[in-house]
């Protein structure tokens, strides 16, 4: 490289967007992704002592996975080569193997190659990588949003070991912000601007663990705010203008988050759809974790919809499913979805009555055996201690019924459970009387 191509490199990273800039160099700079970095775990050792074998890494956007490639590409004595799917052939990687091969020939140095959007490969242009990542030729790292063993040829996910990576953790994005803003080598330091405590927890809340939204949002507010006396201030006002989004009254571990999860509840179990459908939306704009409210759905399916209608929880937890599989934006449908359906149910807690009864029996109460004839008849000398012994199976008679003592006998005409009403649990109520009321 002569005296201008180092210049013009030289400008072309100085005036790289921020999120370029602050992209780590080492693994002690990585922010994030302890799963699978944490100190003396495998893929951290493997790095250190440059002895990485052909791994895949899978996330959303932001999450590192570019950057921990090129962390790699820093410390590793490699050739590391790059290569972006969405441009490059099988053209480019032909010429990468060639190198590579006279690279281990020449020098005993092996080539790791990166491929960014790896599932941007055809099958023909990921089979071809095959034979040159089984005999070591190339090492390979991919970088995917997609799920590999969806969108990746098997054969190379069996030569790889596949790392899953997280969106970021609120406070490791909120070290970044607060990095960016002061670092005055790579960061935005120079402009001595100063960030409200408020401003980087929204903008840590807004970012949705993508580090690339957030360092984005203060390079804008840091070049468009206007200087005060007291120099560059960014305020949360800032911040909202930057990302075109209001910032809401709601602290993720304040009383804001419990009131309005328990508003949330309280609407379903209510039967206000409406009221229901706007504290979910209100959750989903500030940032509330997806799978937190998934589960309060589930809970109050069980609790508050019950026997009355049991599809509720049916809903509730395909509901959870999806929302694992789709993540945001998409997962607010089948939320709503899920919210609306056990809004609009009939409601009993009849369930959640009963098996409280039923602890505080077990609790206080000294039960001393079950029934012997409800006792396990299957094991060798059960009949000699009349274990089973004049068991009636219920199948054998009309109606798959017959009446006989299930509760031990200090309990013998104890009702714990009491049907509802509403819904379905109407009918349940109306055969268990009928049942119960035979003779």
């Amino acid at each position: 490289m002569d005296l201008f191509e180092y210049a013009h490199q030289n400008r072309i990273k100085q005036e790289a967007p921020l999120a370029s800039r602050m992209r780590p160099e080492t693994l002690e700079e990585f922010r994030g992704q302890k799963h699978i970095l944490s100190e003396g775990s495998h893929l951290y050792r493997s790095i250190k002592a440059d002895r990485l074998s052909s791994v895949i890494f899978y996330g959303p956007s932001g999450t590192g996975k570019t950057t921990l490639a090129r962390v790699i590409a820093n410390a590793t004595a490699a050739d590391f080569r790059q290569i972006n799917a969405t441009i490059a052939g099988k053209k480019d990687m032909v010429e990468i193997v060639e190198q590579a091969k006279l690279t281990r020939a020449g020098y005993g140095r092996k080539t790791i190659l990166f491929i960014d959007e790896i599932h941007r490969f055809n099958k023909a242009q990921q089979d071809y990588l095959l034979p040159f990542v089984e005999d070591g030729t190339v090492t390979l790292i991919g970088a995917t949003t997609e799920n590999p063993y969806f969108e990746v040829n098997g054969a190379l996910i069996s030569r790889s070991t596949i790392y899953e990576l997280r969106p970021l953790e609120r406070e490791d994005i909120r070290e970044i912000i607060l990095k960016a803003v002061q670092d005055k080598e790579k960061g935005m330091g120079s402009y001595h601007a100063v960030m409200d405590e408020d401003a980087a927890d929204f903008l840590a809340d807004y970012s949705g663990g993508d580090a690339r939204i957030a360092l984005n949002a203060v390079e804008l507010a840091v070049l468009t705010t206007p200087p005060g006396v007291d120099g560059i201030r960014i305020t949360t006002a800032v911040i909202e203008e930057c990302v075109q989004k209001k910032n809401l009254r709601y602290d993720k571990n304040g009383d804001n988050h419990y009131d309005t999860i328990s508003a949330f509840i309280k609407s379903m179990r209510g039967s206000d759809p409406d009221a229901a459908v706007y504290y979910l939306a209100k959750m989903l704009y500030a940032g509330e974790d997806v799978n937190f409210i998934a589960r309060r759905i589930m809970i109050c399916a069980a609790e508050d919809v019950g026997c009355a209608d049991p599809r509720a929880l049916q809903v509730a937890v395909a509901a959870q499913q999806a929302v694992h599989v789709l993540g945001m934006p998409e997962a607010r449908i089948p939320l709503a979805e899920a919210v609306v359906y056990v809004a609009g149910a009939p409601k009993s807690n009849s369930a959640v009555m009963a098996i409280d009864r039923a602890m505080q029996i077990v609790e206080t109460t000294d039960i001393r055996d079950v029934p012997s004839h409800l006792k396990d008849a299957h094991y060798k000398g059960a009949k000699n201690l009349d274990h089973g012994t004049n068991y009636q199976y219920a199948h054998a008679f009309p109606e798959h019924y017959v009446k006989q003592q299930y509760l031990p006998d200090e309990l013998v005409g104890t009702v714990i459970y009491e049907p509802g009403t509403l819904g379905y649990e109407k009918n349940m109520k109306d055969r268990l009387e009928r049942l119960r009321n035979r003779e």
